[in-house]
């Protein structure tokens, strides 16, 4: 037998929605990996949570921009979100 291999239901996707609602409207800094060696890292504003994504409004010089990530990617740690310097995230128990 190899190991246990936990997997995310709805419920678990849900808390984390949850703990982004009270973000709402807070700056967040933000680093996402885009594959191939590409990863970006950006400040935002969390603009809104949706039941399965959620927004977040870049901080760009010439244009606003909105950005849409799921709340797998916190989970699968492809996004990484930090709150006034403190990193969200998520540990499946």
């Amino acid at each position: 037998m190899r190991g246990v291999m936990y997997l995310a239901d709805k419920n678990t996707l849900a808390t984390i929605k949850q703990d982004l609602d009270q973000f709402i409207g807070k700056e967040v800094t933000l680093k996402a990996n885009r594959g191939r060696k590409k990863s970006i890292e950006r400040t935002g504003v969390l603009e809104k949570t949706y039941p399965s994504h959620f927004l977040i409004r870049l901080d760009e010089n010439y244009f606003n921009r909105k950005m849409s990530f799921s709340y797998a990617d916190i989970l699968t740690k492809t996004v990484e979100i930090t709150f006034g310097g403190k990193r969200y995230c998520y540990t499946a128990s």
